[in-house]
């Protein structure tokens, strides 16, 4: 973050912390229609628009530690399977023989040479490529070089790893834009997977999803923990293209320091206004990074149904000493996992509360537009002539977004 966007953020903090109403010229936000969240027509449309065409966070290197790991994830909707292969490259393919779509493999992670289907024993190789068949002599004509395994949209950013269903995509890096470059400063190339936990909800995707794009609840759920030392008036937000954005709160006090790093060593190239406020990332469509100096939670939210769903809490930190962790780790995590717990307590009756008549649709204000830019990235990526009109969100947001 460089000299120039550190003073904007700081006058932009001071300006919302004075100011009196929404910024001049700033929309009236159409109301978010109630059928986005319970729909099945309407949620039919955005897994095939949005989680089968997003890149989507798969797993981190250290999951991959030698040639022939491999490891397994099904949060698309598909079984995809994660692999080195013997040149230490990583890829991604269905988990699926190209005989009869026998699993090539059946536990969440282990170590092979190559891949044998259980089923009637096609064999490939780490690369994808079919090897051997059982009775080629009962096969007509048959040709290896169109049997290899159906390959899955694989690249990386630092050691994260990438996955996107859609063969036509842009690449990773040119989805992210600018919030790329902005994470370089965290040394994303040389963090280390702490731990990895998940929590199933009983919600929809997008109702805890909207709960972490701002802060207007922190006074209500938060009282005793994030808002005795966040100033939610003086939050600051950034709308990027293609749905990312950006969101600053301010410490109440300069010299404040979350104890639950106290004493964790730092990552040096951490600029001044993630180091002394809390930034938080929105990496379109499902990850919410709030990273600090001393390292970062990844929080991944995906959809397990319609009214069901499952955030996963993905910790890196900077490689230290001998052990190669910071001792005082699960205190952090412990502390984090108290906040969350508040964040998910409502979300089940919320859930209940939008199938009813009761919810006509979301009213939402100036703070919460990071919510609305969300849905607004989503109608696009859907495509705004396939979103039936009385679900649609009015596109309003382009002047207030940043492409720079």
């Amino acid at each position: 973050m460089d000299a120039t966007t550190t003073e904007r953020i700081k006058a932009s903090m001071a300006y919302e912390t004075a100011r009196t109403a929404p910024p001049e010229g700033f929309p009236k936000l159409a109301d978010i229609p109630a059928g986005r969240y319970v729909d099945p027509a309407f949620l039919a449309l955005e897994q095939e628009g949005l989680w089968k065409r997003s890149w989507l966070y798969a797993g981190h290197v250290d999951q991959l530690p030698e040639p022939g790991s491999w490891f397994l994830v099904r949060n698309t909707g598909s079984p995809i399977l994660i692999v080195r292969d013997l040149q230490g490259d990583i890829r991604a393919f269905y988990n699926s023989c190209r005989h009869r779509g026998g699993p090539l493999v059946k536990e969440e992670a282990g170590t092979a040479r190559g891949f044998v289907c259980g089923y009637h024993g096609w064999s490939y190789t780490l690369a994808g490529d079919l090897t051997a068949i059982r009775d080629k002599r009962d096969f007509v004509d048959f040709d290896f070089s169109c049997r290899s395994l159906i390959p899955v949209r694989c690249e990386r950013l630092g050691g994260w790893i990438f996955i996107n269903e859609d063969a036509e995509a842009g690449s990773l890096i040119d989805s992210l834009g600018p919030v790329a470059a902005e994470l370089e400063q965290f040394a994303i190339d040389d963090l280390t997977l702490v731990d990895s936990r998940g929590y199933d909800v009983a919600c929809n995707v997008k109702i805890l999803l909207d709960a972490f794009l701002e802060v207007y609840h922190l006074k209500s759920i938060h009282q005793s923990t994030v808002d005795r030392f966040l100033d939610h008036r003086g939050t600051t937000i950034t709308l990027w293209p293609g749905g990312h954005s950006r969101m600053t709160t301010p410490n109440r006090r300069p010299d404040w320091t979350d104890p639950g790093t106290k004493g964790m060593p730092p990552i040096p190239s951490v600029t001044e206004i993630p180091r002394d406020n809390n930034v938080s990332y929105n990496i379109y469509p499902n990850i919410v990074m709030p990273p600090a100096s001393t390292g970062l939670p990844m929080l991944v939210f995906w959809p397990r149904s319609d009214r069901t769903m499952r955030i996963e809490c993905h910790w890196f930190s900077p490689r230290v000493g001998a052990e190669g962790l910071s001792p005082l780790w699960p205190k952090r995590i412990d502390n984090f996992e108290r906040i969350l717990y508040e964040d998910l307590q409502f979300a089940p009756q919320i859930q209940e509360s939008v199938q009813s008549p009761g919810f006509r649709g979301m009213p939402l204000n100036y703070q919460e537009r990071r919510i609305y830019h969300w849905h607004e990235e989503l109608d696009r990526r859907i495509g705004l002539n396939r979103v039936p009109a009385e679900q649609r969100v009015e596109q309003l947001l382009e002047d207030w977004v940043e492409t720079e």
